[in-house]
């Protein structure tokens, strides 16, 4: 009895230069996206957190890591431990005349400064001036922008690689900013106009830009470095001071 041909077997016998083809470029296009994706752990800033030394404190649903890099530098983050997501990153600046130096927030909001020395016509004077505050969400960077009281058809946001910013300005040339990238800037990535999108709400000028993969897969995989830093310490939440 003849026996019958298995597609499969065809398949694997058969030399077609298309299907040869085919799979050497999927295999292609699986290796770049795999290393395009991976390409953060051979930059400096990754380098420098692994090798910073950290210290970790959880605070109820908070978990603080404290770094000193080698340079000496010195920065804070915190982090939601339910939704991964950094809440905070501030660095702290050097000292005048060797003091102790000053906490300045990269994410979250500014740290105030406490001077015995403000007049009442200075707050007056600032407190309609715009204020600049960052957001980190799961999948956005985002810049909110308070006291900008235009409607949204007023601004102008533009990427700029040259310059590594986003630049805001308006059409009545009241307001001109521009926004620092640093997650992008520090794995080399470009800025795409593609993920910028912004809204107007209640005199706040929101702006969000979508997080690219490879800074998606560094968060991720970085937060499941941290778990590796134990607690000095467990503050519990029945604890906290209000």
């Amino acid at each position: 009895m003849k026996r019958r041909t298995c597609l499969i077997e065809c398949m694997e016998t058969v030399k077609d230069p298309f299907f040869t083809g085919f799979e050497k470029r999927i295999k292609e296009n699986v290796y770049i996206t795999e290393h395009t994706n991976m390409i953060y752990k051979n930059t400096a800033w990754y380098k420098s957190l692994l090798n910073a030394e950290k210290s970790c404190i959880k605070d109820n649903k908070i978990k603080k890591i404290h770094y000193k890099f080698e340079d000496g530098r010195e920065m804070v983050e915190e982090y939601n431990i339910d939704t991964q997501v950094l809440l905070r990153r501030s660095w702290k600046l050097k000292g005048k005349l060797g003091g102790e130096g000053k906490w300045q927030a990269e994410i979250g909001d500014p740290i105030p400064e406490v001077s015995a020395n403000v007049e009442v016509a200075d707050l007056t004077e600032c407190k309609d001036q715009p204020i600049l505050t960052r957001r980190n969400t799961r999948v956005n960077l985002e810049w909110r922008i308070r006291n900008l009281p235009y409607p949204i058809d007023t601004y102008s946001i533009k990427v700029d690689n040259d310059n590594k910013c986003i630049i805001v300005s308006t059409t009545n040339k009241k307001y001109y900013k521009k926004l620092e990238v640093p997650e992008l800037q520090r794995l080399n990535l470009k800025l795409q106009q593609a993920n910028v999108q912004s809204s107007h709400n209640f005199n706040t000028l929101i702006i969000s830009y979508k997080k690219p993969q490879p800074l998606l897969d560094m968060e991720k995989e970085w937060f499941e470095e941290l778990k590796k830093v134990k607690p000095i310490k467990d503050i519990p939440s029945e604890c906290n001071t209000q």
